[in-house]
């Protein structure tokens, strides 16, 4: 059985579980999570059925049909033509597959459109959100997700350590020039790609934690937060690091990236089976707080990482879900000075039997 055959199963057990007699998928990281084929979203209805009994159907045009078949563990495949109206096959596929009333569990992301389309033809039917079933089953990665995952990690810690090495090479680059230098390396360390453009925020700029790079020139001194990842295999890699690339950095910062440096460690040490996401993030926060700065901690301090890069658990205040073995997700506390400078620094986390591995480990100074 392959690794999307066994997620399948186990969405049919949760679909079971809460009473939902099927799900529908678009295209999206649930289809590819659940089928193995991946695609965009486009206007043609292409949709996935597990039904809570029985075997899936995909429900594809028809100029999909050897693609899905070959990438594709799920042997009932219907289509249809462009001469086609796909409403009639839509109507004709949840008839075969005796759904009428009951709870249906759409694709999140599903397009109004064609959300509108099922509702029609299943008029008498309660429409609820996937997530319901497919989110828990993500958040738990198996084997398979695991390997990717740790490979991401490898070979954007590759990337980071050459990032690092430029040194004073770096000053009087723009945010925009060592942004686009950090694609390059991330490619050559065998990067299948990015799942966000990497940020590069130097001096005040950085102070803004979601600031992407623009034209500011890297000066002597400058901290400067470095956020990027890679794509192996679909799973994601996420690190930060804020380093300064020559000269002295502001005479507080110092004392605040031992501060951030400091709550990742106390969030990463906290991290074992039963603890809950809000554990993790006091953590983090309360050395952040003790040290003066709780009001500069503005965000949550972490994110589940899997297809997507942010998905669940999230790590923040007040959450009471249990963390469990397989989880993976973000660490990464900050302080940001407004017109003065941030720091964050971000590591990748499994939950195992008795704590936590990580899935990145490249130098968390700020000295390159």
């Amino acid at each position: 059985m392959t690794p999307f055959e066994r997620r399948t199963r186990a969405c049919q057990e949760r679909l079971a579980d809460v009473d939902a007699d099927a799900t529908v998928l678009f295209p999206s990281r649930n289809l590819l999570y659940l089928s193995g084929f991946d695609e965009e979203p486009a206007e043609r209805h292409l949709l996935l059925f597990v039904p809570r009994e029985g075997a899936p159907a995909f429900l594809v045009p028809d100029l999909y049909e050897t693609q899905v078949r070959a990438e594709s563990w799920v042997a009932d495949v219907r289509t249809w033509s462009d001469d086609d109206d796909p409403r009639d096959a839509l109507a004709d596929i949840v008839s075969d597959l005796g759904l009428a009333g009951g709870r249906v569990l759409v694709d999140d992301t599903m397009w109004a459109r064609l959300s509108q389309d099922l509702r029609a033809a299943l008029p008498d039917a309660d429409f609820d959100l996937a997530s319901e079933v497919v989110a828990p089953l993500r958040a738990r990665k198996d084997d398979a997700e695991l390997d990717a995952l740790r490979r991401a990690g490898a070979t954007v810690d590759r990337a980071v350590e050459r990032v690092r090495d430029m040194g004073a090479d770096a000053v009087s680059m723009t945010e925009n020039e060592l942004a686009a230098e950090i694609e390059r390396l991330l490619a050559d360390e065998g990067g299948e790609g990015i799942p966000f453009g990497p940020l590069v925020g130097s001096g005040p700029n950085g102070a803004m934690p979601h600031h992407s790079h623009g034209d500011r020139v890297i000066e002597s001194g400058d901290p400067v937060v470095l956020d990027f990842g890679t794509v192996v295999d679909h799973y994601p890699s996420d690190q930060t690091r804020t380093v300064v690339f020559a000269g002295e950095p502001p005479a507080e910062f110092a004392e605040v990236h031992g501060v951030v440096q400091a709550a990742r460690t106390a969030a990463v040490e906290t991290v074992e089976p039963g603890v809950t996401a809000g554990d993790v993030d006091r953590a983090a926060r309360e050395v952040i707080e003790e040290a003066g700065y709780g009001d500069r901690f503005i965000h949550r301090t972490g994110h589940g990482v899997g297809l997507d890069v942010h998905e669940e658990p999230y790590i923040v205040a007040g959450s009471d879900r249990e963390l469990e073995v397989g989880n993976v997700f973000s660490v990464e506390p900050g302080v940001y000075l407004p017109d003065e400078f941030g720091v964050r620094i971000e590591d990748l986390v499994v939950v195992t039997d008795d704590g936590a591995e990580l899935l990145n480990d490249t130098d968390r100074g700020w000295r390159c």
